[in-house]
């Protein structure tokens, strides 16, 4: 068994498109800032699944200098990542998610965000957590400003 922590935070901006999880928000005030979609649930995810393999960050595969990866969708890149692991000779076999946000209130989407993370990776639902908490007004992300989220991902060879 390998496991890997994955940690992304980015700010939150209005005229931009909100993507969390695969899921697009629709009507949101807000989107995330970034040079792709700024799905930072599923870059925390990435980042925790190349961990557990060994391999470098998302930052090191796909660059925010190059710009085939610009607005590019995180569940593209998730797949590839999913790809790189099972290369290396492992498959998935838990992930666990913290979303740490004021803004959107997570609670209606989380089983739809479960759900979209277990198609693109072709496991159980019951092989992914997620769960939502605020920092209680305290803080950028207290203030609305940007959402954070960790990761956990264990690994187990093929």
């Amino acid at each position: 068994m390998r496991v890997g922590i994955g940690y992304d935070v980015h700010r939150l901006i209005r005229g931009r498109r909100l993507f969390l999880g695969g899921l697009e928000f629709e009507n949101s005030e807000f989107g995330l800032d970034g040079h792709s979609d700024a799905d930072v649930l599923l870059h925390a995810v990435m980042d925790a699944m190349l961990g557990a393999a060994g391999l470098r960050d998302i930052g090191f595969y796909f660059p925010n200098t190059d710009e085939k990866y610009r607005n590019i969708r995180s569940t593209e890149l998730l797949k590839r990542v999913n790809e790189m692991i099972n290369k290396e000779g492992y498959k998935i076999n838990n992930i666990d998610v913290i979303i740490v946000a004021e803004y959107p209130h997570m609670s209606p989407y989380i089983e739809k965000i479960r759900q979209i993370i277990s198609e693109i990776l072709n496991i159980n639902i019951t092989q992914v957590a997620i769960k939502a908490t605020t920092e209680e007004g305290l803080g950028f992300i207290g203030a609305k400003e940007g959402i954070a989220v960790y990761s956990t991902v264990t690994l187990m060879e093929k």
